[in-house]
C-alpha cells in the first residue's frame, strides 16, 4: 500500500537527526519523492506520533492527500521529533528500518 521505500524512509529518519546540518539535503531530497511517497511519509509520521491506527493507514493517506494546506515537505521539515514518528510508525506498520539505518550509517 505504501509508495515509498524503507530505504528511503531510512535516509529521511538519518538526514531528520541531522537536521541542522542537513536540512537542505533533506529538503533536495524530498524534492526527487513523487508526490504519494511524500503524502505516504506524512499518514507514517501520523501513524508514528499515533494520530492514526495502523489498521487506518488508508485513512491517513486519504486525510494526507485531502487536507494538505501546505506544502509536504516543509510540514514534514516542522514537525518536532520527525525522525522518531517515522521510525515508529513504520514499525507500527511491521517494518522495521534497522538494516536500512545501518547500511546507510556504515556508507557514510
Amino acid at each position: 500500500m505504501l509508495e515509498i521505500t524503507p530505504w528511503k524512509v531510512a535516509q529521511v529518519v538519518l538526514m531528520g537527526r541531522e537536521l541542522e546540518r542537513a536540512e537542505g539535503e533533506l529538503r533536495g531530497f524530498f524534492e526527487r519523492l513523487t508526490d504519494d511517497e511524500m503524502l505516504d511519509l506524512v499518514a507514517i509520521m501520523w501513524i508514528g506520533r499515533e494520530s492514526f491506527e495502523p489498521g487506518d493507514l488508508g485513512e491517513a493517506l486519504r486525510t494526507a492527500r485531502d487536507e494538505r494546506t501546505t506544502p509536504s515537505a516543509d510540514y514534514l521539515l516542522g514537525t518536532p521529533h520527525l525522525s522518531d514518528h517515522l521510525e515508529n510508525g513504520m514499525d507500527s506498520l511491521g517494518i522495521s528500518l534497522v538494516e536500512e539505518e545501518d547500511e546507510l550509517m556504515a556508507r557514510h
